[in-house]
């Protein structure tokens, strides 16, 4: 069986990505294809508020493009001497709240201790970060996308907890959408899953698989990695399975019930 991944490839170089990977162990055949393309802005900005720790209670990332907007401002090599001889044990002294476990192993390549990776999602890590830090204490720094959700800073403000946004991306859809969908439907035909995993995909592509799948639209699960996810997908279809956790072994299992497969993994 095949399922549609409207995603991004796995962000490090090395082997397979983990939801192929995953879902190749439960008899199904992945595809990826990019949805989303991502300009980064305030770069400049965010090296001046990341040099200053002592301004901050600390850091918060719901996205890993917040980190590769840090990694980006970290090529330059004076910027990176300074990050690793001073600014990284200073702001190590200071929590850094992430949702899930992509954002986690991302905070740990440049050197920080990641907090709340079992979240999953915006609500669960303000509920987090509002058991751990004191009313009007030191501002948290959020370096975020300029589509974020309104759901962390709101809880944050309703219980007193000082964020500091700053837009450090952009969202835009990827050049090669339209065309890359097109060629998987005529080449692959109708998959039995479609995964989306955000609701920029969704907005972005939906329409789009909609129109190619005709007909053969209720023949498709459609699939989304989480709750915010799955909200923007249902204003416009049918959610057959939502991940538990933003995880590859989360969305292979939720999608093998929605198909009522009962294929083990191998």
């Amino acid at each position: 069986m095949k399922v549609l991944l409207l995603k991004d490839p796995k962000e490090k170089d090395s082997g397979p990505d983990p939801y192929i990977k995953e879902l190749g162990l439960y008899g199904f055949e992945a595809t990826l294809i990019p949805v989303l393309s991502f300009e980064f802005v305030s770069l400049e900005c965010l090296f001046e508020k990341l040099s200053h720790p002592e301004c901050y209670g600390g850091l918060v990332f719901t996205s890993p493009r917040a980190l590769e907007a840090i990694k980006i401002c970290l090529k330059e090599n004076s910027k990176n001497e300074e990050w690793s001889q001073s600014l990284k044990h200073r702001w190590n002294s200071k929590p850094a709240y992430v949702v899930g476990k992509a954002t986690a192993s991302l905070v740990e390549e440049i050197g920080l201790i990641p907090q709340g990776e079992k979240s999953g999602n915006a609500e669960k890590l303000a509920e987090y970060i509002c058991s751990r830090e004191k009313p009007n204490s030191s501002a948290l720094l959020f370096p975020c996308g300029a589509l974020k959700r309104e759901v962390l800073p709101t809880v944050l403000r309703e219980k007193g907890v000082p964020l500091e946004s700053l837009t450090v991306y952009q969202t835009t859809q990827h050049t090669d959408l339209q065309e890359s969908l097109s060629r998987y439907f005529s080449q692959q035909g109708i998959p039995a899953s479609v995964v989306f995993f955000s609701p920029s995909g969704v907005r972005y592509s939906l329409q789009h698989i909609q129109k190619l799948s005709g007909d053969f639209i209720n023949d498709i699960k459609f699939a989304a990695i989480g709750p915010t996810t799955a909200e923007a997908l249902e204003a416009g279809i049918a959610v057959s399975c939502t991940a538990e956790s933003p995880t590859p072994q989360a969305l292979a299992v939720g999608i093998q019930k929605a198909l009522h497969s009962h294929t083990l993994p191998k």
